[in-house]
């Protein structure tokens, strides 16, 4: 896959559809929008595995939260996605490009899912799914997922996608609700060039 450049991001228009799947801008306007985004991010799961820079522990800060997303979007900074089951609407979880270099054609890939939604593959299917979009409407070259160490289902999670393991990350990530300590994490990584990877698309 040729790019010579990376494409305006436009995620508020954009909305990948694909393994049962449809991806979609948050809507900080959206109440239901901003007490999902609050939800997911005081989730245990979550934060045994996340520590945001800024604390969210409110509506007022999960809503700016959102807002701050879409600014860092429309200046191509990053790309922030609902996840959503394509038939009913329901939201299942986020999934985003950060850290977006347009020069070297580099994103760094986040992603959750609700407790009510793990279990399915639903992190998987996102990250197929927008892995395909960021290679090929966007034109990224490479794609790198960070985890915690330990974090098992996440290292999975991407070994299914296609991102390779390249190492340990020494001090890379915060402790669990600490910001003055730190603790390793695995680097996976997937470039535009790799194959795409064999995954069931049923639910």
């Amino acid at each position: 896959m040729a790019h010579t450049r990376m494409r305006t991001l436009a995620p508020s228009v954009v909305e990948p559809r694909g393994h049962g799947l449809r991806l979609s801008a948050w809507d900080a306007g959206s109440d239901d929008d901003v007490a999902t985004w609050l939800r997911g991010h005081l989730d245990p799961d979550f934060r045994a595995w996340n520590t945001p820079l800024r604390p969210m522990t409110d509506l007022r800060a999960a809503r700016e939260s959102l807002r701050a997303r879409a600014r860092d979007a429309g200046e191509g900074r990053s790309a922030t996605f609902r996840i959503a089951d394509e038939d009913s609407g329901a939201t299942l979880g986020h999934i985003g490009l950060n850290e977006i270099n347009s020069p070297l054609r580099v994103a760094r890939v986040g992603y959750w899912v609700l407790p009510e939604a793990r279990g399915r593959g639903v992190a998987t299917r996102a990250l197929l799914l927008a892995s395909r979009w960021a290679f090929a409407d966007v034109g990224v070259h490479r794609l790198e997922l960070g985890h915690a160490l330990g974090h098992g289902a996440s290292c999975r999670v991407a070994e299914r996608c296609g991102y390779v393991y390249e190492g340990t990350m020494r001090g890379a990530m915060f402790e669990v609700d600490r910001r003055d300590t730190f603790r390793d994490a695995h680097l996976h990584a997937r470039l535009a060039t790799d194959p795409e990877p064999a995954f069931p698309a049923a639910r």
